[in-house]
């Protein structure tokens, strides 16, 4: 089998390799862009006809349209079919994301100004968000984790009406984790719908399932080139790519932890990336070792090992200026800071989605119980975007208010600034309410 590369920062290979990080940005699958549009266009024009014979081709064959929302007793049942341990590990995820984001709502303000104006800010938040769930393997693996991270921020922010879909299983039915999960949060809208006929949903609307403002949720190629295609109808979180690590170690990390959690982006899928910037050179052969012991008894061995193949990378570099100076470079979603002091290399971290410092904080942590969103930027776009967070359901009006003596003090600037622009019935709009007759 293939193994993972192991370079030195300063060698021609080694540059070939840091070049393709830093040119990772891939576009969504053109392949399945002139089938999604033609999803786009059928949901669009026959709604829930549409919804239901694209579920029925590719998820439940029986499904009938009385069964595209979750019913009453479904959600009742839920909780019939989860255990104690899981109710108890859902409430500690809900309580530290509850808590984390309430720190990121917005107030509304103004500013007043001795002439009368008063101009502001005004926080108000979408009517209604849609929130994506993949269907994790058929239902096997339900993700609860994007219920909380997607669902969380929404209520908080005050979203009325959220709206939660992910498609059915062969039998027609939604994970009762999933099920629970949502309404420990406050959700009880829930349409079994998957891919771009449940994104179209919810961007066009039909005759069950509502038009929202946001979506949000990750997905697969169909899912993100949906979201490309009816982002500015609205609003979407992000176009996620593959998700990666970049771990920084020295010599006080341990190979073991290194590698482990490599394997624990590698398992997500083949095209996923973790990539280690070893400053102790002598880290990088523990660690290789590490990755072909732990692999043998990993569940997702396979995805992992191509992964790792494909896309894992270990770089030998030369002291932590240049690991640090790398990673900012990269603006890679997951930076590991394994180091002796990785508070004192904060202030030198300009580009990450998230942030893992210590020894004793894996990126799993960050995914599931810490508190920050685990919805992040990839591919480099962490340059510009943040994590998924409140703001994403908010928007912000502006206030404007002006006295007569106010408008008095700007006229002349607003009118020339008019004027310049070849604007006339601009600066008339001013000047018509000076004029005596409209001095009131």
């Amino acid at each position: 089998m293939k193994q993972i590369k192991s370079l030195k920062t300063n060698t021609e290979e080694g540059e070939r390799a840091i070049a393709e990080l830093l040119n990772r940005f891939e576009a969504a699958d053109i392949g399945c862009r002139e089938t999604v549009s033609e999803i786009l266009a059928a949901v669009r024009a026959q709604g829930d006809a549409a919804v239901l014979a694209y579920s029925r081709k590719f998820d439940a064959p029986d499904m009938n349209e009385s069964d595209l929302q979750v019913s009453t007793a479904e959600m009742l049942a839920a909780y019939e079919q989860v255990d104690q341990p899981f109710m108890a590990a859902l409430a500690t995820a809900i309580e530290r994301i509850q808590t984390f984001h309430e720190r990121e709502m917005e107030d509304s303000w103004m500013q007043t100004r001795e002439n009368g104006t008063i101009v502001g800010r005004l926080v108000r938040p979408v009517d209604a968000a849609g929130l994506y769930v993949p269907g994790g393997q058929g239902g096997s693996t339900p993700l609860v984790s994007s219920v909380l991270m997607n669902g969380i921020p929404a209520g908080i922010a005050g979203v009325g009406r959220r709206v939660m879909v992910t498609p059915p299983n062969r039998q027609g039915g939604v994970s009762p984790y999933l099920l629970v999960a949502a309404q420990e949060i406050g959700i009880s809208e829930i349409y079994k719908a998957g891919s771009a006929w449940a994104i179209a949903a919810l961007a066009y609307g039909t005759e069950t399932i509502p038009a929202v403002d946001v979506i949000v949720g990750p997905g697969n190629q169909f899912v993100a080139e949906a979201k490309s295609q009816v982002s500015g109808l609205v609003r979407i979180d992000m176009i996620a790519g593959p998700s990666e690590v970049l771990i920084v170690a020295d010599e006080t990390a341990d190979p073991a932890c290194v590698a482990a959690d490599m394997l624990a982006q590698a398992e997500h899928d083949p095209m996923a990336r973790a990539v280690l910037l070893a400053i102790d050179h002598d880290l990088a052969p523990q660690v290789e070792a590490e990755l072909a012991l732990q692999l043998d008894h990993l569940g997702r061995r396979d995805i992992a090992a191509r992964s790792l193949a494909e896309r894992g990378l270990i770089l030998c570099v030369d002291g932590l200026s240049e690991a640090i100076s790398l990673a900012n470079d990269m603006a890679i979603e997951h930076l590991e800071l394994m180091i002796a002091d990785p508070w004192a290399q904060v202030p030198q971290i300009r580009h990450a989605g998230a942030i893992f410092l210590g020894h004793h904080t894996p990126e799993a942590a960050g995914d599931y119980l810490a508190g920050p969103n685990h919805v992040l930027p990839t591919m480099g776009t962490a340059r510009f975007s943040s994590a998924l967070g409140v703001e994403t359901f908010l928007k912000k009006s502006s206030l404007i208010s002006y006295s007569r003596q106010a408008l008095e003090e700007d006229a002349e600037a607003i009118q020339l600034l008019a004027s310049l622009e070849g604007l006339g019935a601009h600066a008339a709009s001013v000047a018509v309410r000076l004029k005596p007759a409209h001095g009131k």
